[in-house]
This record gives structure tokens, sequence and C-alpha cells, in this order.
């Protein structure tokens, strides 16, 4: 699979309006949706028992952008015959989760909580959080990549 960075970016020069507005459209709802769980987007229905860190916020930014992108990429830009649309799912996917455990609560995941206990949680799961954001970004950014190229060097063309 090709995952040329200059292929990326000529498949977004040419992406037309309608997948710009699905970015503009679900970059906030991204946000939302994962802040909101998170606590970061406050809101009565959540509060989270540790604060959040500076790194939280870029990384919540970065993940609602990066999910944007990837999501836009299934927005037909044309009617097509046949593609393959499953270049970079599951690398979306898992940056998606991953995303979500790097930025929640230490002790708020349940995971955690029930696999080190509190203390456990703020010991050791807390502390790797921050290379669970970098991870999460970078398969996000990978998929992105994989997707945008796959589109560059398979160009798809009208049904007749």
């Amino acid at each position: 699979m090709s995952r040329s960075p200059r292929a990326a970016w000529a498949a977004l020069r040419h992406w037309p309006r309608r997948r710009w507005a699905a970015v503009a459209t679900a970059t906030p709802l991204a946000v939302l949706a994962l802040g909101v769980p998170t606590a970061l987007v406050p809101t009565p229905l959540f509060s989270r028992s540790v604060p959040p860190v500076w790194w939280n916020y870029p990384t919540l930014v970065l993940t609602a952008a990066l999910s944007s992108v990837v999501l836009a990429t299934y927005v037909r830009a044309r009617p097509v015959a046949d593609r393959d649309d499953t270049t970079g799912r599951s690398l979306g996917s898992a940056g998606a989760v991953l995303s979500f455990l790097a930025v929640g609560c230490p002790v708020c995941n349940k995971a955690a909580l029930l696999l080190l206990g509190a203390s456990g949680a703020l010991s050791y799961w807390a502390p790797l959080q921050p290379a669970v954001a970098v991870l999460a970004l970078a398969l996000l950014a990978e998929a992105a990549l994989r997707r945008l190229a796959a589109e560059a060097a398979c160009p798809v063309r009208p049904v007749a």
C-alpha cells in the first residue's frame, strides 16, 4: 500500500467541498464525543477524580481533527464503481480507542482500576498515558495517510 505524504497532500488539495464540510461538522462532534465522557469538556454529567494535565487538550483536538479527516475519506466525492474502503479502518479505530484511554482520568478507567487498583492506576497507568496518546495519534495519522495516499494513487472514475 502506498503511503506517500506527497500523494496524501495531493488528495487533500483535490477534495470537494462536501468532504471539507464533513471535516468541519465532525471535528466539534468528535471533541464532544471524546471530551464529555473524559470530563475534558465540563458538564454536570461527569467529573474527574484526577484533574486533566496540559497534554490532554492538544491530544483531544488532534484526535478530533485526525478522526474527522479519516471519516471524511469515506464521504463519496462522486459515484464510484468499486473501491476498497477498508484501507486504514482498523488503524483509525484503534487510534480513537487509545485516545479515549489516554485522555481519560486514570482512576476513572474501570479496566485500570480493576487490574491495578486506585494507587496502581495513579502510579503505573497515569505515567503511561502520554505514551498511549502519542501512539493513538500516530495510528490516526497513519490511517489518514494511508486513506489519502490510496485515494491519490487510485483515482476513482465516475460511473457511466
